[in-house]
């Protein structure tokens, strides 16, 4: 990192941790791809720090001797706006219980070509109807394995923004609740997962990544237990929430999965196949909208 990128980074990680400090904000969370070193430790009372990264292990290791004790939370390797990953972040981190609805965070992020930190974003989750669409929702993922859970939503948001061989995808994950989800859906197909052993059907298994972007093309929904069982696939899920309380312009899956998600514990998520946009949704409502980032055409 050259000298000006380094006192450009060095003045807009100072600025955050200013803004922190007089919005009164419990988190701090640093976009380490821009860098090639560890930001100085920050010891700012009542503030916790998370950094957030697309590189692997191995890859932190060269900004950290001891990878494993920086607390990190790690993004799929796709293609998203500013927004998209602040808005991922805020999912996962909820998920792991590392922030709650109502917490006020700090997100300071930059864009790893130009290899320095130019962006400060404050957030307060119980106030911003941008990343969380809907308020009172608490337990995002109560009783379900964050594992599991950031497993899930990289796999969908791989989906969303690469589709299949090309081609875009449209499906629902349901996650969580899984013996009240199966009473309240039926199989439409024969079910691809039944009689493997749940170390082949466990979605922590990357092995099973590229089967579970095979069975998307299939009608129905995915349903996942809370640890990571992948139950079946092709499911007709029977709930159907009101149309008049969907946005316009939502088809049949956001309908089942708000229907579905008001009637259990369970969380789904949605692939639109027609805009790629990922959609989260509990307790019948929208959670979080992942918009697909719009690929300009090459010049």
């Amino acid at each position: 990192m050259k000298k000006g990128q380094k006192d450009i980074t060095r003045t807009v990680l100072d600025s955050g941790i200013g803004v922190a400090r007089a919005t009164k904000a419990s988190s701090l969370f640093i976009f380490l791809d821009p860098l090639n070193e560890m930001p100085a430790e920050i010891q700012e009372k009542g503030l916790k720090v998370y950094y957030v990264t697309r590189k692997t292990a191995e890859e932190i290791s060269s900004l950290h001797p001891e990878p494993q004790q920086v607390p990190l939370i790690h993004l799929p390797k796709v293609d998203m706006t500013r927004m998209g990953q602040i808005k991922m972040v805020v999912v996962l981190a909820l998920s792991k219980k590392m922030i709650e609805v109502g917490d006020r965070a700090v997100f300071i992020t930059g864009t790893p070509d130009m290899d320095l930190l130019d962006s400060i974003v404050f957030l307060d989750t119980a106030r911003e109807k941008e990343v969380l669409m809907t308020q009172g929702i608490e337990g995002l993922a109560e009783g379900i394995r964050p594992d599991v859970f950031q497993q899930i939503l990289s796999i969908a948001l791989e989906l969303a923004s690469r589709g299949r061989e090309g081609k875009p995808v449209g499906t629902i994950f349901v996650l969580g609740d899984e013996e009240k989800v199966l009473q309240l859906s039926k199989q439409m197909i024969i079910n691809p997962f039944k009689g493997y052993t749940d170390d082949e059907r466990n979605i922590l298994n990357p092995r099973l990544r590229e089967t579970i972007r095979e069975f998307a093309a299939l009608d129905g929904a995915f349903v996942i237990s809370h640890d990571g069982l992948v139950l079946s696939a092709g499911r007709h899920l029977g709930a159907a929430a009101d149309e008049d309380t969907m946005p316009r312009g939502l088809g049949s899956r956001h309908i089942a999965a708000a229907g579905i998600t008001a009637l259990t514990q369970a969380v789904a998520m949605v692939i639109s196949e027609s805009t790629g946009d990922l959609r989260i949704f509990k307790n019948g409502k929208i959670f979080m909208e992942i918009e697909r980032p719009v690929r300009m055409p090459a010049v």
